[in-house]
């Protein structure tokens, strides 16, 4: 009996030490892991966006050559 409890204990020392390495080196590792991730994440979505917005020089209307005439000065603004 005096084996089992031995090699319990045993199991849960390395259980816990591999707990608290794991945790160590997910730690260290978390800032690198999120910019890749963002990083990927941002590529993605420009990807879908650009799929989903048509060109912008399909869309716009084009600008006019000329304008109307000026505001006469007699009228004034209420501000």
């Amino acid at each position: 009996m005096q084996k089992v409890f031995n090699l319990l204990g045993a199991t849960a020392f390395l259980m816990s030490g591999a707990m608290v390495v794991g945790t160590l080196v997910l730690y260290t590792r978390i800032p690198s892991l999120t910019k890749y991730y963002m990083s990927e994440l941002k590529l993605e979505l420009t990807k879908l966006m650009t799929d989903m917005v048509p060109a912008v020089d399909d869309v716009m209307p084009e600008l006019p050559s000329s304008t109307g005439l000026p505001i006469p000065s007699s009228v004034k603004s209420p501000f």
